[in-house]
């Protein structure tokens, strides 16, 4: 069934286009990270600037544009709304799908190819990653195509090895163009740990290297060059800064643990994450196998132990992890296709159990606990999360059954004797797991977590006004109300404001700016309309100012209003 379904690129592009293209829009982007980039994409279509990456018409500094130009090409072909906001990333993993299969097939064979398709297709995190609008997708794509050329560039194969360290220079610097330096900083990095592994021998020409670097710095310069010929070193300056403040600091109420990426990647890419602990040890003689192999070990532990050290930790930041992760999970389950005798290590085997039917156990349970919700929800501490509780979505056994799917797929592989039938059909439930879940629960988590705030910032649509949060930050009230960029007249208006009679943008911080503003709506002589959206436990500031109307509250959020 595997061979026939992944037979070749055209069936595998069709498998994708069907997994990853329907029902895209019908869940509302997620604040932070969707609405940010959509609305910076949305804000180029609006003001007509291309060139600049802009959030509330103000120059965003923390990502080069090349995610946002896609995403415009997007909204320009489907309009500017939710699916084509995260269009781009389901064409990402129809691409990815096919260069897994390319790449599986030229490194090791066709069997090997499918099945790490399979497995990518079967991952609870890589699937639903190519049905969200985050940049990752195309960021960590482009470091694994150039760290795949790069990697040529360390074997004994004939090929045209100019040729590829452009190739591998390209695809650095698009990674660049995506979300910046760290691309090369981690693929450097997997070079050098490469190097030391290998006795400190180099392989790499000084001529393929500046090949390397040189198509590297063209293909930055396409933008980076040009803006700081136009613009000065404003923009690199910030963005550095910005880098380093992730790397340096806890951001955004995001300061896990050191472990916190182990225990994402161990959970969140079961199964392949069992089967990558047993196939790291599992050598090769065919010596291209094994250099792909060796890089693949090292980028995954690169990556891991670099954003284990970053003090700002997000699901996503560990997600190039996933290529070299299902690679050599891919390794395992190859090997055990050539063995029938094969086994997982008895503690793996139990890990797995654990892992996977406990998973199995919290998908297929998640409607039966919200059903009953009445019964618990008045226990919990956080007044926001028992308002948002409140939101009147409607649960059924049936809801579950993507997680029924998954634990009888975890219980069918530990006890079938058939290695291949187990092990297609393991991935095969768990890629209807990821499908049926981000169909069904996505959309009733995100209509319990947000959609009251998405639903009154739509209500603002073309309506003369202002739209802010209090107490929280947020980037719906810009893409929700389809916000306009603000004629002559009113932008020397709100600079007056904000930057008082001296106009200098330099000496004043993004949130001084945004300061200074909210107060003008909350006291000033404001023009329009002010509204505000707060989480419920602040309402108690608005509700002693007697400017403020209280609108209405709803799962959580309480909105206020201002007349002029």
């Amino acid at each position: 069934m595997m061979k026939l379904i992944l037979k070749n690129e055209l069936t595998i592009a069709l498998l994708g286009s069907l997994l990853f293209i329907p029902f895209l829009g019908h869940v509302h982007l997620f604040d932070w990270d969707e609405i940010n980039f959509a609305e910076s994409a949305r804000e180029m279509i609006a003001t007509g600037n291309y060139f600049s990456v802009q959030i509330n018409y103000d120059r965003f500094t923390e990502k080069p544009p090349l995610f946002f130009w896609l995403q415009v090409l997007s909204m320009k072909a489907f309009g500017i709304n939710d699916f084509a906001a995260r269009f781009p990333n389901a064409v990402c993993g129809i691409v990815t799908l096919i260069m897994l299969f390319r790449i599986g097939k030229r490194i090791f064979n066709e069997t090997f190819a499918r099945i790490w398709v399979m497995i990518y297709l079967g991952t609870l995190v890589t699937f639903l990653y190519f049905k969200s609008g985050i940049i990752d997708p195309w960021f960590n794509l482009f470091i694994f195509l150039g760290i795949y050329y790069f990697h040529f560039l360390t074997t004994k194969e004939n090929i045209p090895r100019i040729k590829y360290a452009c190739y591998a220079g390209i695809f650095l610097g698009l990674a660049v163009l995506t979300k910046g330096p760290v691309a090369i900083i981690i693929s450097l990095l997997s070079y050098l740990v490469f190097v030391i592994l290998n006795q400190f021998r180099f392989y790499i020409k000084l001529k393929e290297f500046f090949a390397v670097l040189l198509c590297s710095l063209i293909v930055c310069f396409a933008w980076f060059g040009l803006d700081l010929i136009q613009h000065g070193t404003g923009f690199i300056t910030e963005f550095i800064q910005r880098q380093i403040a992730i790397f340096s600091t806890s951001d955004a109420d995001h300061g896990e643990p050191f472990f916190y990426h182990w225990w994402v990647l161990l959970l969140g890419c079961f199964p392949a994450s069992i089967f990558f602990m047993k196939g790291m040890f599992i050598k090769t003689a065919h010596p291209l196998q094994r250099v792909f192999k060796q890089w693949m070990v090292i980028l995954f532990w690169i990556t891991l132990l670099l954003f284990s050290i970053v003090k700002t930790k997000i699901v996503h930041y560990s997600s190039l992890c996933w290529f070299p992760l299902t690679a050599i999970a891919a390794y395992y389950v190859y090997n055990t296709y050539k063995k029938s005798d094969f086994k997982l290590h008895t503690i793996l085997q139990i890990l797995f159990g654990i892992v996977g039917i406990a998973l199995g156990i919290v998908l297929t349970a998640i409607p039966f606990v919200l059903m009953n919700k009445d019964k618990w929800v008045n226990k919990i501490d956080d007044v926001f999360a028992r308002g948002n509780l409140q939101a009147d979505v409607h649960w059924y056994w049936w809801d579950g059954i993507g997680g029924f799917i998954l634990l009888m797929g975890v219980i069918y592989y530990l006890f079938e004797k058939n290695v291949k039938l187990k092990t297609s059909l393991l991935f095969a439930s768990i890629t209807v797991c990821c499908l049926f879940s981000s169909i069904i629960l996505t959309s009733k988590i995100e209509a319990i977590s947000q959609r009251a705030n998405i639903e009154f910032f739509e209500a603002r649509q073309n309506e003369n006004c202002y739209v802010e949060t209090w107490g929280y930050k947020s980037y719906a009230q810009y893409y929700y109300t389809k916000k306009a960029p603000y004629g002559a007249a009113k932008k020397q208006l709100i600079d007056s404001i904000i930057y008082g009679n001296t106009n200098s943008r330099d000496t004043v911080t993004s949130f001084i700016r945004e300061m200074r503003f909210k107060d003008w709506l909350l006291h000033g002589k404001i023009d329009n309309p002010a509204y505000f959206s707060l989480k419920i436990q602040d309402k108690h500031e608005f509700d002693a100012m007697p400017q403020m109307s209280k609108l209405y509250e709803k799962n959580g959020f309480v909105f206020y209003k201002r007349m002029p």
